[in-house]
């Protein structure tokens, strides 16, 4: 019988060395920064990606309050929370969210992209969004991502 030279390898918690990255979402259209930030936090981009193991990297997006929509859902989609109390139920349009939690846009529509597990809950730990131009990671030595 024939075997295969080669083994697959499998990447292990231990041996995962993560990176960091900056993002400017400074005119970006939400659902498609969203996305491709969602393939960073899982591992996607990476060589030893491994599907049950947290091998992305560290996101950092900065001017969350500057991203835009196509078409007219700035006005016209809804965010809706649920307290689970009775009147509990709050919804929002994204002009409104932006107003009062400009980083809450770009967290949840990562969010809704990643595995609703305890991994996904890993993976999401991993996005720092900001606001303004500023972050606090500069001693990460963050590289910078053009989208």
């Amino acid at each position: 019988m024939n075997t295969l030279s080669y083994r697959t390898s499998h990447t292990r918690p231990e041996d995962v060395q993560r990176k960091w990255f900056v993002i400017d979402a400074e005119n970006m259209v939400v659902g498609r920064m969203s996305s491709r930030i969602a393939h960073i936090l899982r591992g996607k981009h990476r060589v030893d990606f491994t599907p049950h193991i947290d091998c992305g990297d560290n996101v950092i997006v900065i001017n969350a309050d500057k991203v835009r929509f196509t078409g007219k859902k700035m006005n016209n989609k809804i965010y809706t929370t649920y307290s689970g109390y009775p009147g509990g139920q709050k919804s929002f349009s994204p002009r409104q969210l932006l107003d009062r939690l400009p980083t809450r846009v770009v967290e949840v529509a990562v969010r809704k992209m990643l595995p609703k597990n305890k991994l996904g809950d890993a993976m999401y730990k991993k996005l720092f969004v900001y606001a303004g131009p500023e972050h606090y990671h500069q001693a990460q030595k963050p590289e910078i991502i053009n989208l």
